[in-house]
């Protein structure tokens, strides 16, 4: 049996094992999907000893994405973007190699959606860790990305490590978003409390909304996007994709789509508070 798990503290409530079980099902793959909780001193040993157990692969989530960094090798995109959330053990040695499938899993969500992105004008709203990888996606696919942050200084920070982006303030909103064509929210504005991060009178038809919360999966911004006529993808997608790019990048077999998004999202009809 070969055993793939996830990386993180705490973990207890995460909805990847399903959603992971769920396509070794499908595909006839010997598997189990476990969890693990390691303190954060405890991370690069648990990583090594997780190669010498002969693990198969390991997604990593809050709160040690960019702790692996400096623990392993990385491929280009994770190094560019400064966060792992996957490690394979690649060759005779088992090596560590981390990606980011975060980034590929915002662009697989939005392409899934029909959404062209090469040449589209976006606004992205959050410079953390999910800001950081979707920044780098976006512009990754051609997109001009003008990033909206709390903190102006974080959003002009992560703008000049990403191709041609700009870093603003929120109070730039209407502006930004008088031309955009993509609006992205990667805040976890919205989890609780029915909040939103964008006035409701700036958003109209012209758009597709993407919110990267999952719970709740209408968030009060895509509920007044598409109230407002713009199309709207909920963060359950990107949730999907990122563990579909991880299948497969472990697997080299092409992941399970339907099986995957369907134990996705009756979990999350069953459940609430879960975090990756």
């Amino acid at each position: 049996m070969d055993v793939y798990g996830l990386l993180g503290n705490p973990v207890g409530h995460s909805l990847s094992p399903p959603m992971h079980e769920a396509a070794y099902r499908e595909l006839g793959i010997d598997a189990r999907y476990v969890t693990f909780e390691p303190e954060v001193e405890s991370l690069e040993a648990a990583i090594r000893g997780a190669g010498a157990l002969g693990i198969k692969g390991l997604n990593v989530t809050i709160p040690f994405k960019q702790d692996v960094v400096t623990m392993i090798e990385l491929d280009d995109l994770a190094d560019r973007i400064g966060a792992v959330n996957t490690i394979g053990f690649e060759g005779e040695n088992r090596t560590p190699v981390g990606y980011n499938t975060d980034a590929v899993g915002a662009r697989r969500a939005l392409e899934h959606h029909d959404v062209a992105l090469d040449g589209a004008r976006a606004v992205l709203i959050g410079a953390g860790g999910a800001g950081r990888a979707i920044a780098f996606a976006l512009a990754d696919a051609g997109a001009t990305v003008t990033i909206a942050n709390r903190t102006e200084e974080h959003a002009t920070e992560l703008a000049q490590a990403v191709p041609g982006a700009t870093g603003h303030s929120l109070g730039e909103l209407e502006s930004l978003l008088a031309n955009a064509e993509v609006l992205v929210n990667a805040t976890s504005v919205g989890m609780e409390g029915d909040r939103s991060p964008v006035a409701a009178d700036l958003l109209d038809r012209r758009l597709t909304v993407m919110d990267i919360v999952y719970q709740p999966l209408e968030t009060r911004l895509l509920r007044e996007a598409n109230e407002a006529g713009a199309e709207t993808i909920d963060g359950a997608w990107m949730l999907l994709y990122q563990g579909v790019e991880a299948l497969e990048q472990w697997t080299g077999q092409e992941a399970p789509v339907d099986a995957m998004n369907e134990s996705l999202r009756g979990e999350l009809s069953d459940s609430s508070g879960a975090f990756k």
